[in-house]
């Protein structure tokens, strides 16, 4: 190990009170976790039906301030049933991200879409307002079917952007934007349980939000994931799409339409109630750490990426931006070498195989943040 970021390592194990291989971020059972399991257990419910699963979702409802919640077995189901939900259909296009995790672009396809990207803002690693109004602006037709892409002839049938390492991104002007063109937002809220945005929790500002509660995020329901809105009739409808949309009936089967079994199991659920009970504590100790990490990477010349402007981030992944890339991978190298887990951002969506040939805006911001940004180990201490 060379002597560059030794300081780095060393504050993070000193941090972390630990000189085993640290984690980039691991969940945290310090409640009820294995009262409910056994209980869950104990009462054969451990499959989609069941008290707990109700629980959870109610738990979500209050803390978000969402009207309705549908538990799901991931993000991305929660994702892929929100986008039918608003209408996307085989064909149709959906914008979103390239800097963002492959489950956004794989649940646009899974509907038969395409995406279309467009670029981030540098401070909140999400998608910029500024360079959606341009695409639309420049590329779109408003017609009496919707909004229809020059270039290609489909139909935009939703707006997807992502609150990268649980930061909101500029939500209130996106929402705004896609009012002025009638176009469906959805956020992919999948990182920001927790996450506010002019103190309006991140998933309640579009048509829908979408959740994942997989083992590295700041709750865990070991894989799951949630769907929330404000819609009575859309929430009725996603809790029957995820539910193989069967017709409620004591013992026969009919099912009306081609539907999806979603439904998030009660045993996860369990863990998930247990885990919603102190997520207050999980996200105190991030923010604790965020001031750390923070204080100590201004005192060594580092940029850590703190919460943007009118949001308070839940702080899931914390983050830095390195020179360049020659840097970001000498730090990779260092870091993992030493057994402190860090990590790049994702690749970029739109240098992928399977989107390489997607439409895309000028994506300036999102090349640059390719090449520099790292995680760093972000587990809540308890």
């Amino acid at each position: 190990m060379t002597n560059q970021y030794k300081s780095v390592i060393d504050f993070i194990r000193n941090l972390y009170n630990s000189q085993d291989s640290i984690p980039l971020h691991e969940p945290k059972f310090i409640g009820n976790e294995k009262d409910y399991l056994n209980d869950c257990v104990d009462s054969t419910f451990v499959s989609s039906v069941g008290k707990y699963v109700d629980r959870f979702e109610q738990l979500i409802k209050e803390f978000t301030g969402a009207k309705h919640a549908i538990a799901t077995v991931n993000g991305t189901a929660a994702l892929h049933v929100a986008l039918e939900l608003v209408g996307v259909r085989r064909d149709d296009e959906v914008i979103t991200q390239p800097l963002s995790f492959i489950a956004t672009c794989n649940a646009i396809s899974y509907c038969g879409a395409k995406p279309i990207f467009v670029d981030v803002d540098l401070d909140t690693l999400g998608m910029s307002p500024l360079s959606l109004k341009t695409f639309l602006s420049n590329n779109v037709t408003k017609t009496a079917l919707g909004c229809i892409n020059k270039t290609t002839g489909k139909k935009i049938t939703a707006v997807v952007p992502m609150h990268t390492f649980g930061h909101p991104c500029r939500i209130d002007e996106i929402a705004q934007i896609c009012n002025d063109f009638e176009i469906p937002l959805i956020e992919d809220a999948a990182e920001s349980l927790g996450s506010y945005y002019q103190s309006k929790h991140t998933g309640t500002f579009g048509k829908l939000g979408a959740f994942s509660f997989n083992g590295n995020k700041t709750i865990t329901t070991g894989g799951g994931g949630m769907i929330i809105t404000n819609d009575e009739i859309i929430a009725k409808r996603a809790k029957h799409l995820t539910t193989t949309a069967k017709q409620a009936h004591p013992y026969e089967f009919f099912h009306d339409e081609i539907g999806y079994n979603y439904r998030l199991p009660n045993i996860n659920a369990a863990l998930g109630c247990a885990q919603m009970e102190t997520i207050s504590q999980f996200l105190e100790s991030k923010r604790t750490i965020a001031n750390d990490y923070s204080k100590f990477f201004e005192d060594n010349h580092l940029e850590f990426i703190r919460e943007p402007v009118n949001a308070n981030s839940n702080y899931w992944l914390n983050a830095l931006v390195l020179e360049d890339k020659n840097s970001r991978d000498n730090f990779l190298n260092e870091l993992n070498n030493a057994r402190v887990m860090s990590r790049p951002v994702w690749r970029l969506m739109n240098e992928l195989a399977m989107f390489s040939e997607c439409q895309s805006s000028d994506i300036t911001n999102a090349k640059w943040l390719q090449e520099r940004v790292v995680n760093i180990p972000s587990s809540a201490k308890l």
